[in-house]
């Protein structure tokens, strides 16, 4: 196993470090990993693991170095600044000092084998969907040798009494192994995990794969038992440290804390869009790919909304709420006034959001239930206004709905907005992007109790966060549609919303909602 103190860079200045810990765990493993760490000073900074494993011995060793220094760890590959795709760690992009440049990945990083106990000593221990954590048999490996020795005796009282012995000499005797856990080898796992916080029903697991297999955990099982403490979400990557209490919007971190909820109005003014809590000014690539290097999170606000008429009223008056913007605390009370001045009517909602707070997910998703509306995924763009700003204040209509157009491509709902869009009556979706959300284990009773109240498969849903098809934080329409997530294809032809019209509608305007939604069934194929 190798060591390279790396910066992100990924960002401008107050950029995050970590500890780039990839190959094999071999018996003098920790004697170098004792030496990075004094390199390292009092500076806490996360372990990022990639590893086929190694010495058991030596993997317990660096977990409680690990503990002992308050460190976190994760599952994930580092990447070099300037190195090929095949070199990733490449010597010519490491200092004289042993440190470098560079950003992490998920996508098929693993930990396997040992590695997962050298993993366990973190304070905090995280691997993303993208990821993989194996465990299986420990085999303890049996060397014979044969010992020569120069023995002299003495004749006392007619008996021989060895007087000295000295060995003249060593060979090798052969070899064995056993997959057998000793009552010693059973009884030094246990102490272990129990020292690391993490359940003893990890070695059931390492039994049930025989050496030349692993076992993949679920990551529902990681967390239920204490091996993982949390999922990375979408926009979080391997060695991004956790958040502080008092950690600023800006700060370069995971799980940023809660930000005090603003005050809740019927009509939000809509400004500038500021930096979300959860999307710091930094580039940061969702998830890393062999071939994809970074990409910009887009900038946003917290959820406001919008009825929005695509055309003029007189002609053509197709309407929706458009909902863009972060799910923050006060979003469901926000909604409620909003749906209040619209006097009942069944409108659309169109999301456009990155998600955000849990719970205000699920109060909008019931209110959202309970009124009977449509949900979808698209992205609104208002008229006269850039795009980098497609809300501007200035194109927004002081009364009555705002003109503006609605698009699925470009749309995305990424974690906690899944919540809220599977809530629809339907719930349609076009070419947008569908994200996913990885629940805390305290949360997982709440969550997948509301996957039950919206007719959700929660046992597929936990199946498909490890599914070898999900990129970048997104499930295909076809998995969604299994998932019940949706239960509607919106035509190519049609986009997001406008299945509705205005009561000022003329006959001859086509409504989609007034003859019947055209609207491909969950039973179809799809791309």
């Amino acid at each position: 196993m190798r060591f390279i103190i790396v910066r992100s860079s990924l960002c401008q200045e107050n950029c995050p470090e970590w500890i780039s810990a990839e190959g094999r765990i071999t018996a003098d493993t920790p004697a170098r990993f004792r030496k990075i760490l004094k390199k390292m000073g009092d500076r806490k900074l996360p372990v990022v693991f990639r590893s086929e494993g190694g010495d058991v011995d030596a993997a317990y060793g660096m977990g409680r170095m690990i503990r002992k220094a308050g460190l976190e760890t994760a599952v994930g590959g580092t990447r070099l600044n300037g190195c090929l795709v095949q070199d990733t760690l490449c010597d010519a992009a490491i200092a004289k000092d042993g440190t470098a440049a560079g950003y992490t990945y998920s996508a098929g990083a693993y930990c396997f084998s040992a590695c997962p106990l050298a993993f366990a000593g973190g304070t905090s221990r995280v691997a993303s969907q993208w990821s993989f954590i194996g465990v299986h048999q420990i085999t303890t490996i049996y060397n014979r040798v044969r010992v020569s020795y120069r023995i002299e005796y003495k004749i006392v009282n007619g008996k021989k009494k060895e007087i000295s012995r000295k060995e003249i000499g060593r060979t090798a005797a052969g070899q064995s192994s056993s997959t057998k856990l000793g009552k010693k080898a059973n009884a030094a796992l246990t102490a272990y995990l129990k020292e690391m916080g993490v359940s003893d029903q990890v070695i059931d697991m390492m039994m049930s794969a025989t050496p030349d297999s692993i076992h993949i955990v679920p990551a529902a099982d990681a967390l239920r038992t204490g091996l993982m403490t949390d999922m990375l979400a979408y926009n979080e990557w391997p060695g991004m440290p956790l958040c502080a209490p008092d950690a600023a919007a800006e700060t370069v971190c995971r799980r940023h804390p809660a930000a005090a909820a603003p005050v809740a109005v019927a009509a939000p003014v809509v400004a500038a869009a500021p930096e979300a809590a959860g999307a710091p000014a930094f580039k940061a690539s969702a998830q890393n790919t062999a071939e994809q290097a970074s990409e910009s999170l887009p900038k946003t606000q917290p959820m406001d909304f919008l009825l929005m008429s695509n055309g003029n009223c007189q002609e053509e008056c197709k309407q929706w709420i458009s909902a863009d913007g972060d799910i923050t605390p006060d979003t469901p009370a926000r909604l409620k006034a909003f749906l209040e001045t619209l006097g009942g009517r069944e409108l659309p909602v169109v999301l456009q959001s990155n998600g955000g707070d849990m719970d205000a997910a699920f109060a909008m998703g019931r209110m959202i239930r309970a009124a009977g509306l449509e949900t979808s995924i698209g992205k609104t763009q208002l008229p006269n206004c850039p795009k980098l700003d497609p809300r501007c204040k200035t194109s927004i209509a002081k009364s009555g709905p705002t003109e503006g157009e609605v698009f699925a491509g470009g749309g995305h709902c990424l974690s906690t907005c899944t919540l809220v869009l599977m809530s629809g009556m339907p719930r349609i979706v076009g070419y947008s992007n569908i994200g996913l959300v990885r629940p805390t284990t305290a949360e997982y009773t709440k969550f997948f109790a509301y996957f039950d109240e919206m007719g959700v498969s929660g046992k597929t849903y936990e199946t498909m966060m490890l599914g070898t098809s999900i990129e970048r934080g997104n499930i295909v329409r076809s998995q969604a549609l299994e998932l019940g997530i949706i239960n509607g294809i919106i035509p190519n032809d049609e986009e997001p919303g406008l299945h509705v019209c205005g009561p000022e509608a003329r006959e001859s305007l086509r409504c989609p909602r007034k003859a019947e939604a055209e609207i491909v069934p969950a039973t179809a194929s799809v791309n």
